[in-house]
C-alpha cells in the first residue's frame, strides 16, 4: 500500500493536477516524484500493489464515513472543490487494507 499525492492526478484527460499554473512549487518535487513512482508500479509484473491519492485538499478535520472513491481523476464536489479529512482519508486506506478492491491500480478519494 503506497500513499501518494494528489498532484498525479488527472484534472482532464491527459493532465495532471500538478502541470497546472496554479499547484504550488513547493509541493511539485515530490508530486513528480510521486508520478514517477506510479509509473514503476504501473509497469512491475510481479508486485501486488495499491496507491492511494488524496484529493487536493488534505487537512486534518471529521469522521464522516462518507466518501467517494475514484481512480485516476481529482474528484470534486459540486463547487470544483476537492477535498478529505485525514479521518476519512484513514478509513479508506484501512478499507483497503482490509478488504483490497484495488490490487494494483491507483485510487482516490474525496468528498
Amino acid at each position: 500500500m503506497v500513499v501518494g499525492g494528489a498532484g498525479s492526478l488527472e484534472i482532464a484527460p491527459g493532465r495532471k493536477l500538478l502541470d497546472t499554473p496554479d499547484f504550488p512549487s513547493a509541493f511539485r518535487p515530490e508530486a513528480t516524484a510521486a508520478d514517477v513512482f506510479l509509473a514503476m508500479l504501473r509497469g512491475e509484473p510481479d508486485l501486488d500493489w495499491s496507491f492511494l491519492s488524496p484529493s487536493a485538499d488534505f487537512a486534518p478535520g471529521k469522521r464522516t464515513g462518507k466518501f467517494r472513491l475514484g481512480r485516476d481523476r481529482l474528484l470534486t464536489d459540486s463547487q470544483g472543490r476537492s477535498s478529505i479529512s485525514m479521518e476519512d482519508f484513514a478509513i479508506a486506506l484501512v478499507d483497503e487494507m482490509e478488504h483490497p478492491k484495488h490490487v494494483r491500480q491507483r485510487f482516490t478519494v474525496g468528498y
